[in-house]
C-alpha cells in the first residue's frame, strides 16, 4: 500500500487521501478565451515515467493540501510539502517544466 507522509499529522495510508492532479500542470490566463489552449490544458497529459509532481489532499485527515512528488515507476514518495509553500515545492523538483 502507498504511505504518503502529511506534513502536518506524519505518516498515513494512501486511502486518506485524494488525488488532485499534476501539479507541474500550467494553465491559461482566465482571460484567455482560446479553445483549443484550455482544452489542452485540461484533458491532454503527459505519462511521465519517473518523479512526477502532484497535488493531494489529505480528506480524512487535516484537510490540507500537499505537493507530493511521487516516482511514477515505483510509487515511491520522495517528498511532501504543503500546497501553500509553491516556490520551496518547485525548489523540491527542479528539472521539471511548470
Amino acid at each position: 500500500m502507498l504511505r504518503i507522509t502529511c506534513p502536518f499529522c506524519g505518516e498515513r495510508d494512501q486511502v486518506e487521501f485524494a488525488y488532485g492532479g499534476d501539479a507541474a500542470s500550467v494553465f491559461p490566463d482566465l482571460a484567455d478565451a482560446d479553445l483549443d489552449r484550455w482544452t489542452d490544458a485540461v484533458f491532454m497529459r503527459d505519462n511521465p515515467r519517473g518523479d512526477h509532481r502532484e497535488f493531494w489532499q489529505h480528506q480524512h485527515g487535516c484537510r490540507q493540501w500537499l505537493y507530493v512528488v511521487r516516482d511514477t515507476v515505483t510509487h515511491e514518495i520522495k517528498s511532501t510539502l504543503p500546497a501553500r509553500e509553491p516556490r520551496r515545492a518547485a525548489a523540491t523538483h527542479e528539472g521539471r517544466k511548470g
